[in-house]
């Protein structure tokens, strides 16, 4: 299987730094490249064969302050890499229940930094993470940056926000376009770093030929609906340098409050199936992303 990428980050209209991160790992070859090392992703890397060991994709973005939060997701994502390369070769697990166990490992690095240093104390960071291995996609999200799946002409977010405002939608306080405009949309729940303990949760979809990945963080899904992503995905018309480009230009555009990452893969090949609608499996907080038990379990026709 061939997975197509392009990622960008973009410091937004005000910030005067960024403090977005992402990662993008190909586990076979060892190649990686993060935001740190600049902001768009290198050539070399916006094709790549998933082989046995399989592909690593996250976004992370930091808080606490303009050093405090760059530090803390530059430490989510080189946390991640380097553990994950040092498992690369255990097949004993699923490749997502790998990738949360490094997630909860780069928390406690995070936290320790905090702790014992004042200029980094309450950092912490969100992290969307993707495990690509076979026609499998495996999810770990801590926080409220997103991963959205595009099939055909539908999309779907495929995270469940790790905050406030999600919560108070969930017990039916409020509706989900309150959830939009609510006051208290910009507290989450878990951040990498800000507490000893962490309980991510996973998500698997099956993926089918030509499933378009986006992994983004709130400087983008806090501006642009679904239908808008949608639409800037159509128009460019399998470009995703252009796509890329243009969600970051419409995110600007509407106000661009904050810094702006994106994360684009398509995944190609004959080992995946063609179209037959999104099935996701969500586990409970604390569980392995192999685990029968799910939170949500449907489908999206297409």
């Amino acid at each position: 299987m061939i997975v197509e990428l392009y990622a960008k980050s973009d410091v937004g209209r005000v910030r005067r730094g960024n403090e977005d991160n992402f990662l993008l790992l190909a586990l076979t070859t060892g190649q990686s490249h993060t935001c740190t090392q600049d902001p768009e992703s290198p050539a070399t890397m916006h094709t790549l064969e998933v082989g046995h060991d399989g592909v690593i994709l996250a976004v992370s973005d930091g808080m606490g302050g303009a050093l405090a939060g760059d530090v803390a997701s530059r430490m989510a994502v080189e946390t991640v890499r380097e553990l994950m390369k040092d498992s690369a070769s255990d097949n004993s697990a699923s490749l997502g229940f790998l990738l949360r166990d490094t997630t909860i490992r780069a928390n406690k690095a995070i936290h320790d930094r905090s702790q014992s240093d004042s200029a980094y104390q309450g950092m912490g960071a969100t992290f969307t993470g993707a495990a690509i291995r076979g026609d499998t996609l495996e999810l770990v999200q801590v926080g409220d940056s997103r991963a959205y799946l595009l099939r055909g002409e539908e999309i779907r977010q495929v995270t469940k926000d790790q905050s406030l405002v999600q919560q108070l939608v969930d017990v039916g306080q409020i509706s989900e376009a309150e959830a939009e405009t609510h006051p208290f949309r910009n507290v989450i729940l878990q951040a990498l770093g800000a507490q000893a303990e962490l309980a991510p949760i996973n998500g698997l979809v099956r993926l089918c030929q030509g499933d378009l990945l986006l992994l983004c963080s709130d400087g983008l899904s806090g501006k642009l609906k679904p239908e808008d992503i949608q639409i800037i995905v159509s128009d460019s018309k399998g470009d995703l340098a252009l796509t890329s480009q243009k969600l970051v230009a419409e995110a600007n555009a509407r106000g661009g409050e904050d810094n702006i990452t994106v994360v684009l893969a398509r995944f190609v090949g004959d080992e995946i199936s063609s179209s037959d609608g999104i099935r996701i499996s969500v586990s409970q907080p604390g569980a392995r992303a192999e685990d029968d038990a799910t939170l949500d379990d449907t489908e999206m026709p297409v």
